[in-house]
């Protein structure tokens, strides 16, 4: 069985890790499976893409197609024609797609339009926000994929709301927290630890990227400030996204324990959420890593397409409006924020339980 697996950006080589490594593990099994990896450029700063394949193992992609950055439009064709062309060259019997980003989508319908067959992994997730590009790379991925790999049950309910059969969905887990649990012992103190004199439960992490939240100048500025002023003056750390970055260069902030830093690698990042107090964000799979680890997340959106890190894990939706962020500091800093729990095969090991289903489905 040949696979072409698809990266694009940081959440997707994440995913993609421990699938490689069971595929790998497979072939020593003697198992007849083999793999092409295909980076699609999507994310091409170093800190948002290569230091992951370095600190997470990954073998070297076969490929770059090597887009780069541009509008939502100019990235999705870009990606279409350039993987149009190595699917024709490097034909394959499945394309596994991960995720909800860009290269998610484009390179589904491209397979799709090839006759190739496509596994979407972590399929069946909604925010029910069509304003988010992501809701819109997850609706057309899951329009077309053949079969579905997906985190949770509420992710299955959605698929069979759309009609799509049972025998083609496989509940398997959270393949990201398989890259969490094998990487965990692993996390490397950043090098401004010590030198702010940042100690373990006793900081803040930060992280905002979602227009909703830094693309209104004054909106970002009483964000921040929300922030920064409501915390006990702990530190927060904030490793600023290039994007937010642009645009946080116009606001006034005059905090000294706000600490901007630059992005962060994997396991630097992760020590970070490991050891801290909460963490603040906009992200939906840091909302993940948080529930596993038990830190309190705070999260700055009106509707999350991982509710069960709501419902079971550590994390509750704060809004986006800056005014929501002090009563729901108010209640961490009163110690009334819930423990939480690990959702169901969240363990560590979804991507042999992805393999092995494929060795069985695809003959």
């Amino acid at each position: 069985m040949k696979l072409t697996i698809v990266a694009g950006a940081r959440p997707n080589f994440i995913k993609i890790a421990p699938v490689i490594q069971a595929v790998l593990n497979a072939q020593n099994n003697g198992r007849n499976i083999t793999y092409r990896l295909v980076h699609t450029g999507q994310h091409y700063d170093k800190k948002m893409s290569d230091t992951f394949f370095e600190e997470l193992n990954i073998p070297l992609p076969h490929i770059n197609l090597g887009i780069g950055g541009g509008s939502q439009a100019e990235q999705t064709a870009g990606i279409m024609i350039e993987f149009e062309k190595e699917l024709i060259k490097n034909p394959t019997d499945l394309v596994i797609v991960v995720g909800d980003v860009t290269s998610t989508m484009a390179c589904s319908i491209v397979a799709k339009k090839l006759g190739t067959k496509v596994a979407h992994i972590e399929a069946g997730i909604r925010s029910w926000d069509i304003t988010m590009p992501e809701e819109i790379n997850r609706l057309v991925t899951d329009s077309i994929t053949d079969y579905f790999f997906t985190t949770s049950t509420i992710a299955n309910e959605n698929l069979y709301n759309m009609g799509i059969p049972n025998e083609k969905v496989f509940f398997v887990g959270n393949v990201m927290i398989d890259t969490l649990l094998s990487n965990i012992k692993r996390f490397v103190k950043p090098n401004f630890f010590d030198k702010i004199n940042l100690s373990n439960g006793k900081y803040i992490v930060l992280t905002l990227h979602r227009p909703a939240n830094v693309d209104e100048i004054k909106k970002l500025e009483r964000t921040i400030n929300e922030i920064t002023n409501n915390v006990e003056n702990l530190p927060i750390i904030f490793p600023i996204h290039p994007r937010t970055a642009k645009i946080f260069s116009g606001i006034n902030i005059t905090s000294n324990n706000l600490h901007i830093v630059d992005p962060l690698g994997y396991l630097e990042f992760n020590y970070l959420v490991k050891n801290a107090k909460a963490v603040i964000t906009d992200s939906g799979g840091i909302t993940e890593e948080t529930t596993v680890m038990g830190i309190p997340c705070l999260t700055l959106r009106d509707n999350t397409e991982r509710p069960e890190t709501c419902t079971i894990g550590t994390n509750e939706l704060v809004g986006t409006d800056p005014d929501a962020i002090r009563p729901a500091l108010g209640k961490l800093f009163s110690n009334e924020w819930k423990k939480g729990g690990i959702p169901e095969l969240w363990d560590g090991k979804v991507s042999e339980r992805i393999v092995n289903i494929l060795m069985e489905i695809i003959k």
